[in-house]
């Protein structure tokens, strides 16, 4: 026996729930990442228990997980009940490493960070002199030294 029509959600009452765009709901659903139900006018209605699996992907955003990376750790837990904290637990688990190499990257970048502006010059004319001959433009796009892992070795180069 499926779940009660009162325990199922329009697009736009999960869409109000959740705070996303029913058009990100529509995505999130091409991409597997939750699913509904159809009426018999085609209409979609969702589970309530939806709304904590977009809740997860969401976090999984914050974290810095893609969507496909959200979807694989989706895929782990139940879809006929609630998930357990078990079942949560795992998939925290599975986040820690990539947390923390997040943490290790935001470390570097707030080292780098603080010696760019601790130097107080912030004028272009010195920025010149550090990057003589505009080395880091041949490294490509962006923030060159801030993306190098080594600010002494210079800016990282692109493989070509």
């Amino acid at each position: 026996m499926g779940p009660n029509r009162h325990d199922l959600l329009t697009i736009g009452r999960l869409a109000e729930r959740s705070g996303l765009a029913t058009s990100a709901l529509r995505y999130y659903e091409k991409l597997g990442l939750i699913h509904s139900e159809r009426t018999a006018g085609g209409q979609r209605r969702f589970q309530r228990a939806t709304l904590r699996r977009v809740a997860f992907v969401r976090a999984a955003q914050r974290v810095g997980l893609s969507l496909d990376e959200a979807r694989t750790a989706l895929d782990r837990l139940p879809d006929n009940r609630a998930p357990s904290t078990a079942d949560w637990s795992g998939v925290a688990a599975s986040w820690q490493t990539r947390i923390d190499e997040q943490i290790a990257e935001l470390e570097r970048l707030k080292a780098k960070l603080t010696g760019c502006i601790g130097c107080g010059c912030l004028s272009i004319s010195r920025c010149a002199l550090y990057n003589a001959g505009d080395r880091a433009a041949a490294a490509g796009p962006g923030a060159r030294y801030l993306l190098t892992r080594d600010p002494g070795t210079g800016p990282e180069t692109t493989a070509d």
